[in-house]
């Protein structure tokens, strides 16, 4: 039987022609890394970019996650900046792990000044976010933010059978440079795409059952290294009944114009492997709870159950856990 139900009328309607993606910016007063002096204008730069770009294709635009480098502490002079840039687009944006301070979301980070400005619509909780109403259909978005499991489907009782859902993350997704990762790519009934940010190295799309699984890439290099001096950096765009992700090349300068002339690092290190793991880690145990709870959310999100000292791992956190 068809499913007529009508989509939840809670949800905030958008239209256009599709969704403008632009992936983890990193926007940040005080060059990060290796970069240059002029980062943050060069990042704003790409910001309105994109855009401009996004109201000439007469399309909402979906950041996802990881709009600041840094939680806290940025400048107010870049948060008016950010302000006037945004207020005519209102974007939607996806929570990323450098949007929250110490793995927390909390009321006090940058990224919660700007959703209070009201220059921006917080995606901070799963779950299904807006509807996009496009010439073609009627198109369903959830999401689900950095700390959050991923889904394992949709119950469609309230989504028409014609609708697409999309849902955005921003996960440590085993696509396939990145096989080891905790978030494994499987069908999830009931969603058509799901679109991640975090890894910011631009992956093969994967189709697992009725599901496509895609990762864009960001706009920004953060890493000194040889495949980061490769790398094109490039929004994304989706278009209802589009079988790919359509990348569109954003202005940028020469690799050697934002990061310094000298030998690249004899080991390179992953952007998202297992620093990022062991920093994560440091993060909480700054911030060390009494019931465990951060710690619990960051493994269930950055182990893979696969390898086997996951095993190990979570029998020394439940040891530690039930002693105190």
């Amino acid at each position: 039987m068809s499913n007529t139900h009508p989509i939840p009328e809670q949800l905030p309607r958008v239209r256009g022609n599709g969704l403008f993606l632009i992936g983890d910016p990193h926007v940040a007063d005080i060059p990060p890394g290796h970069r240059l002096p002029g980062y943050r204008e060069q990042v704003l730069s790409k910001l309105a970019a994109c855009l401009d770009r996004a109201r000439e294709l007469e399309m909402p635009v979906v950041l996802l996650g990881d709009l600041f480098h840094r939680p806290r502490d940025n400048s107010n002079t870049l948060l008016v900046e950010l302000m006037s840039l945004f207020r005519p687009h209102r974007p939607f944006v996806l929570v990323g792990n450098h949007d929250k301070h110490l793995a927390r979301w909390t009321r006090d980070v940058s990224l919660a000044v700007l959703g209070e400005a009201g220059v921006i619509r917080l995606m901070q909780e799963p779950g299904l976010q807006f509807v996009l109403e496009t010439p073609e259909a009627k198109v369903v978005v959830g999401a689900t933010p950095d700390g959050h499991r991923l889904p394992r489907g949709l119950d469609r009782e309230y989504v028409p059978d014609e609708a697409t859902v999309l849902w955005f993350t921003h996960h440590n997704i085993s696509f396939p440079d990145f096989l080891d990762r905790a978030g494994r790519i499987k069908e999830l009934p009931g969603i058509d795409w799901l679109i991640n940010g975090h890894i910011h190295r631009p992956q093969p799309q994967v189709q697992a059952g009725s599901t496509t699984w895609a990762n864009p890439g960001n706009i920004t290099r953060l890493t000194f290294s040889r495949r980061s001096s490769e790398k094109i950096p490039a929004a994304a765009i989706w278009t209802p009944g589009c079988e790919e992700l359509t990348s569109w090349q954003v202005p940028h300068e020469p690799f050697y114009d934002v990061f310094p002339r000298q030998e690249f690092p004899p080991e390179e290190q992953e952007e998202h492997g297992e620093s990022r793991f062991l920093e994560g880690l440091e993060r909480l145990a700054m911030r060390r709870s009494s019931e465990g709870t951060g710690l619990r959310e960051f493994l269930q999100a950055n182990l893979n159950p696969e390898q086997p000292e996951s095993a190990l791992i979570w029998a020394l956190y439940k040891e530690v856990v039930d002693n105190e």
